[in-house]
């Protein structure tokens, strides 16, 4: 039988690994990764041994000719594309003091305005098809903020205000549009740009209800529900997923 596809964006390590791994149990993928690694290689060779058919997508999605080639993509899959899964995106800290406004405006490109090219891409496919999910990976730091990370807090509530503005606007086509509002999840980058990890580790879990560190497969877990048939009632919502974190 052929399978529906779900296009995963920033999906060779961490979050976007696990939300692709875990969607490849019913499509078939569109995968977009920044480079041809051993990360991607890994996602590519599990997905197709649970049977998913998987293209990767390479290349920044801020330059115009990576949006084209996912468009081709897009285009070739049009008959059987259901699901956009928008989690590619870049957090590099810096201090507001040092925060120049190219800079902001860069953050603003790579953590808003890819995802909305994405959405537009899969637009007039799901609508023609009257059926569609569109899931975006935002942060629970959009309600608490934090230090040295305000133009990605920033584009990261812009990215919230768009699912709401397109919940309303493709819902009449039974497309909904929602996002997984992660928490602190653990992925291997921590470990580079964290000086005292121990100590960060244990400062995360005073902040917790549930006392673990969140895993992306709790993030994939939500993006999957979000994903499916079952999520059809839901729409214009911020699913978090952050152990209660942020209790609001």
């Amino acid at each position: 039988m052929t399978r529906p596809v779900a296009i995963v964006t920033g999906a060779g390590s961490g979050i976007g690994a696990a939300i692709a791994k875990r969607l490849s149990d019913r499509y078939d993928l569109i995968i977009s990764h920044l480079n041809d690694d051993a990360d991607l290689q890994d996602v590519l060779t599990t997905v197709e041994q649970r049977g998913a058919a998987a293209v990767a997508v390479l290349g920044d999605l801020t330059d115009p000719a990576t949006i084209d080639t996912l468009a081709r993509e897009v285009q070739e899959s049009t008959d059987r594309l259901e699901v956009l899964v928008s989690n590619a995106g870049a957090y590099p800290r810096i201090a507001w003091n040092a925060l120049d406004l190219d800079s902001f405006r860069e953050q603003i490109e790579i953590n808003l305005v890819t995802h909305a090219a994405c959405a537009k891409l899969v637009t007039p496919a799901l609508t023609a098809r009257l059926y569609g999910r569109i899931v975006a990976v935002s942060s629970v730091l959009t309600q608490l903020g934090r230090v040295d990370l305000a133009a990605y807090i920033a584009a990261k509530s812009g990215l919230e205000g768009l699912v709401r503005a397109l919940a309303r606007e493709l819902g009449p086509y039974d497309v909904t549009v929602n996002c997984v509002r992660a928490g602190s999840i653990e992925v291997p980058a921590e470990h580079a740009v964290v000086a005292d990890h121990e100590a960060m580790v244990t400062r995360q879990l005073d902040r917790q209800c549930v006392q673990r560190r969140g895993q992306p497969d709790d993030v994939a877990a939500a993006a999957d529900f979000l994903a499916s048939h079952d999520a059809g009632f839901i729409t214009g919502q911020c699913l978090t997923v952050d152990g209660g974190w942020c209790l609001t």
